[in-house]
C-alpha cells in the first residue's frame, strides 16, 4: 500500500452559508482576503512538505471558479514541491483535459515538473467536473472524448524526441510539436485517470493505467474496481496488479475517539460546504440522460458529493475512516477486502478550518500505527485468496450504525 496525503486547497473563511447561493462559479471573490490567503497557500505548503517527512507521498489537483479549492493552475504548486521535497513522489490528480485549451502546454509543464523533481512525477488526467464547464467556455458534452485525444496528443509529445510532428484530431489540433523539456522518466510519467464507472475504468485498464476512484464507498467501489480487472484481464491476459487501483477517501486519525469526531467534523467540511445550484452541477451534455435525470430529482448530487452528509453516514458508507489508529487500519482494511484489494490510497487528510497542528498529528499517527499494517496487509495479499473472500462477502446496504464501527448491514 501507497499512501498519498491529499488536501484541496480550500478557502473556508466565508460568510454563512445562508448569504450565498453556490460556493462555485459565482461566489463574488470579494469574500476572498489576499492575505489570509496567503497564510493558507504557506500552511498547505508546510503540509505537504510535513507528509513527506513522515514518508507519505504527495498528492495535488487543481479546480476552478470555487472557494472549495483555490488552487487554479496546480503546475505551479507541483513546480515548488518538486524543488522542496527530495523523495516524495508528486502526484496531480488532475489535469482537467476536456476544459484546458492546449494539451501540448501541459505536455510541457508536467515534462519539466518531471525534470525538476528528477523523476518523481506521477501525472494524472481527469474530465474535468460539471460546476467548471461554463468557467471553463466548453460544451459539456463528449468531455470523456475529448479527454482521451488530448491525452494522445499528450502522449505523442512525450515520446516523439526526432523533432516536429502535427497532430490534427476531432477536437484538438496542434503544428510543429517539439516540446522543450522531455520529461525525466522514460518514455514518461506514470499516468493515472479518475474512473466513476465500469465502463470509464476499461480504458484506463487497457492503457495499464491507475484508476483512481474517489468517494465510491461501499455502494460503488466494487462494480468499478471489477470493470478495471476484466478490462485489465481481457488486454493484457493476467490480473491487474494492486498498484493500479486507488480510492480516495477522507482520513482523521486521532488519539481517542472524542477527539476523532471532534476532527471528522471539522474534516467533513469538505462535503458539508459544497452548496451549488442543479444548473451547475448538472449541465446539459455533461452528464449520461439517467444520471442527469436524477440529479434534476434531487436523489443524487453531481460531483461524487453526498446531498446530506453526516460524519456516521460517511463512515458507514466507507467515504470516511475516522477513529483511533486501531479503528482507522480495521475500517481501511474492511473496504480494502470488500473491494478485492487497492493499492494505493488517497487521503483526504486536511480539509476546511481543520488547523495544522490536528492534520498533523493525524498523519503522524496514520504513518507510525496505521500505515505499517496497511503494508503488510497489501504484501500478504494473494489474489486467489482475495477473489474467494470478496466472493464471499454480499453485496451491501450502508445505514448509519456506530460512530467508529466497521460492520454494515446487509
Amino acid at each position: 500500500m501507497k499512501a498519498w496525503f491529499f488536501t484541496e486547497d480550500a478557502y473556508p473563511q466565508l460568510p454563512d452559508q445562508d448569504t450565498y447561493r453556490s460556493i462555485r462559479v459565482n461566489l463574488p471573490n470579494k469574500h476572498f482576503d489576499p492575505e489570509t490567503g496567503a497564510d493558507n497557500y504557506h500552511q498547505f505548503l508546510d503540509m505537504w512538505l510535513m507528509a513527506e517527512d513522515l514518508g507519505i507521498e504527495i498528492m495535488l489537483n487543481e479546480h476552478h471558479q470555487t472557494a472549495t479549492c483555490v488552487v487554479p493552475a496546480v503546475p505551479i504548486i507541483a513546480g515548488i514541491l518538486a524543488r522542496e521535497t527530495k523523495t516524495a513522489r508528486i502526484l496531480i490528480l488532475g489535469n482537467p483535459l476536456s476544459n484546458l485549451p492546449r494539451p501540448v502546454r501541459t505536455a510541457e509543464e508536467m515534462a519539466m515538473i518531471d525534470v525538476i523533481s528528477r523523476g518523481r512525477l506521477e501525472c494524472g488526467f481527469v474530465r474535468g467536473v460539471p460546476y467548471e464547464s461554463a468557467p471553463a467556455n466548453v460544451i459539456p458534452y463528449r468531455g470523456t472524448e475529448r479527454m482521451w485525444e488530448a491525452h494522445d496528443l499528450i502522449i505523442k509529445a512525450w515520446t516523439s524526441h526526432d523533432g516536429p510532428f502535427n497532430f490534427e484530431g476531432r477536437w484538438f489540433h496542434a503544428r510543429q510539436v517539439n516540446i522543450w523539456p522531455r520529461p525525466y522518466q522514460q518514455p514518461h510519467p506514470p499516468v493515472w485517470v479518475t474512473v466513476g464507472s465500469a465502463g470509464t475504468a476499461r480504458p484506463v485498464a487497457e492503457h495499464e493505467y491507475v484508476g483512481a476512484v474517489f468517494l465510491a464507498g461501499y455502494p460503488g467501489i466494487r462494480p468499478i474496481f471489477d470493470g478495471y480487472r476484466a478490462g485489465y484481464l481481457a488486454r493484457h491476459g493476467k490480473d491487474a496488479p494492486l498498484d493500479r487501483l486507488a480510492y480516495c477517501a477522507l482520513v482523521y486519525v486521532a488519539d481517542d475517539e472524542a477527539e476523532a469526531k471532534s476532527g471528522g467534523e471539522t474534516l467533513l467540511w469538505y462535503m458539508t460546504s459544497n452548496k451549488v445550484p442543479v444548473e451547475y452541477n448538472n449541465p446539459p451534455g455533461y452528464h449520461p440522460p439517467a444520471v442527469a435525470a436524477k440529479i434534476a430529482r434531487g436523489s443524487v448530487s453531481g460531483a461524487g458529493v453526498p446531498l446530506q452528509p453526516t460524519l456516521q453516514n460517511q463512515m458507514a458508507r466507507g467515504n470516511m475512516f475516522c477513529g483511533t489508529p486501531d479503528q482507522v487500519y480495521e475500517q481501511i482494511k474492511a473496504i480494502y477486502e470488500y473491494s478485492g484489494g487497492f493499492g494505493n490510497l488517497l487521503m483526504m487528510g486536511q480539509a476546511g478550518h481543520l488547523t495544522f497542528q490536528q492534520t498533523k498529528r493525524s498523519m503522524q499517527l496514520f504513518s507510525r500505527e496505521v500505515y505499517p499494517r496497511l503494508k503488510e496487509l497489501t504484501a500478504s495479499h494473494d489474489s486467489d485468496a482475495m477473489k474467494e473472500t470478496r466472493a464471499a462477502l454480499p453485496d451491501r446496504e450502508f445505514t448509519d450504525l456506530g460512530t467508529f464501527g466497521v460492520e454494515f448491514a446487509r
